[in-house]
Parts: structure tokens; sequence; C-alpha cells
């Protein structure tokens, strides 16, 4: 087990992290239906009510959070934490919001997926050097069936949305390579890793059958008992998984190569971001026990687009 140190526990389904220039790291909590801030000691500030289910979160060019929202789920509780179950009972629909840090305020900024259907369970996303945000709709489960999921873009000016690739089954976390010609995406139930080749903002080349979306399939998890969840993007190109049920992270390389997997105490283990002093600090989400660790991570993260750091800072 890796040596981690903890941030702050007793957050409600935590996600999202990301590490601030200010020291903070902001989390949402799903089940809270928060956004919050997170300090080095470990005090812990509402930023914004956003309702539903805040699921993912990035922050864009203007400084606001971009969040995805699933639109709320029924959580079971028992003696080791929370975990997500079906859709809401009051769920109240998919889709990706601002939120203004500074006064906390929540914009819907689209529930449509460009295709004449409304979001349903939008989960994770990234925001490119052009400030377009690529983004995950996982959909939502019920207790007799479960949606298609897809791969979205929305445009620099908000203006323009794309559906990128349906159906998808449970598509969850969503990053970009260094170059930004990559964009990988975790599928949830099938343990998969896909790559979709970028050709122009919002468009990607699809591989032709028996891909089922136009992705290649980069890596597949054989034997244990995994799901996927969020991810980041290393500075070599690395991508690390959050990986559920067996709980840890998954480290697999550009040319899809297993490079490592770091357990973790919690079947939960949902999002990675990276911060600190070249940006050499893990921070991760033990969602089901509701904490938030950190640990000295091997390799540099990848710097995200927007997040102006100082020296020192998380």
């Amino acid at each position: 087990m890796a040596e981690i140190t903890e941030i702050t526990s007793g957050l409600r389904f935590p996600e999202g992290p990301v590490a601030m220039p200010d020291g903070s790291v902001l989390v949402v909590e799903i089940e809270r239906r928060t956004l919050t801030r997170v300090w080095p000691d470990g005090r812990q500030d509402i930023v914004a009510r956003a309702g539903g289910g805040p699921n993912g979160l990035a922050i864009g060019p203007d400084n606001a959070a971009f969040v995805t929202n699933n639109g709320g789920f029924t959580f079971h509780e028992d003696q080791d934490g929370v975990r997500p179950t079906t859709q809401a009972v009051d769920y109240d629909g998919g889709r990706l919001e601002r939120v203004d840090l500074a006064t906390g305020e929540v914009t819907v900024l689209t529930a449509e997926t460009g295709t004449g259907h409304r979001l349903k369970g939008p989960n994770d996303l990234v925001v490119d050097r052009e400030g377009g945000i690529w983004f995950t709709d996982l959909g939502k489960r019920r207790a007799r069936d479960l949606d298609y999921g897809g791969v979205y873009w929305l445009s620099p000016d908000r203006r323009t949305i794309r559906e990128i690739a349906h159906p998808f089954l449970t598509p969850n976390g969503i990053g970009l390579s260094p170059d930004e010609k990559t964009l990988y995406v975790a599928e949830t139930e099938g343990a998969r890793l896909w790559a979709f080749d970028i050709t122009g903002p919002g468009e990607i080349r699809r591989h032709p059958w028996p891909s089922p979306h136009g992705g290649r399939l980069l890596y597949a998890a054989g034997g244990a008992l995994q799901r996927y969840d969020s991810l980041a993007v290393e500075a070599c190109g690395n991508i690390c998984v959050a990986t559920l049920l067996e709980g840890g992270i998954t480290v697999v390389s550009p040319e899809g190569r297993l490079v490592e997997f770091v357990p973790m105490p919690d079947r939960y283990t949902t999002n990675i971001c990276f911060g600190g002093p070249n940006l050499r600090t893990a921070y991760i989400t033990l969602s089901q026990g509701g904490r938030l660790v950190a640990m000295n991570w091997p390799r540099a993260g990848l710097p995200l687009n927007f997040l102006n750091r100082r020296e020192g800072a998380l």
C-alpha cells in the first residue's frame, strides 16, 4: 500500500479534485451536492451549492470552475461509507455548469447534446488550450435499465456543442495528451481505456467497426475485479486511471502498456490530480470513506490549462 497523508475527511463522496495556486484543493461532493474548497489544514469551505449531482470539475479561461452535473444519485450507506447506486428520486437532468468561484453563482451552459437529445449524466471534463470543453456523459442507471453514454465538445464561445462519440457504455474519466492530439476516455463497466485521434476543434478521426464508437482500444484490465473512473495525465504522457473495486491508480503508457498499479485503501478510489512543487504530489479522492489524501508521485503531472501556479503551491 502506498504511503499517503490524509488532508481531510468527512466529505460526502468527493470527486473532481483540482489543486489550486492558493494552496487549497477544490472538490465536488456528489452526495452533498456542493463544490467545496479544502485547505491544507483540513478545513472545508462550501464554495457553491449546485444541486443535482456535481461530478467533475475543471478551471476555465475566465478563472471560473466548470462542473459536469449528473443530476443526482441515490446513495447507499454502510460501515464502509457511502456509494452511489441508481438515479436519484429527485433527478433533475444532466447539465454542464459554470460556477463563479468568488460568488458561488451557478449557471447552466448546456443541457443538450447537439443532436436533439438531452444530457443524462455528465461525469468528467477537460479544458483544451483554446478553452474548448471535452466531457463525458456516463448516462444514468435505474433499477432495470441503463442509458448509453457519449463524449461531447463545447466550443470556446459556448455556442456549439458536438457529439464526439456515441453510443458509449459508461464513459467516465477524460483527458488530453500533452500535445493535445489524443483524447483519452476511461470506460467504467468494461475497465477499458480508449484513445481518440483529434483532427480539429471538436473533431476526431473515427476508427471503423468493430470499434463501437470510433475510438481505438488502448488498454483493458484483465482478470481483476476492476471498474475505471476518472483520470489524469502525467507530463511524460502516461495516463493515470482511478480504479474502483480493486481500489487504486492504474498507470498506462501512451503505447498501451501497464506501467504500474498503485493500491489505495478504498474500493471507491475515484480521482487523481497533481499539484505541489514540480507537480510531483498526487491528490486522490477516496470517495466511499469521504477522504482527500496526498502522496509523493514518482513522475510529474501534466500542467492543466488556465490554472496559474506559483512555486511551492499545491
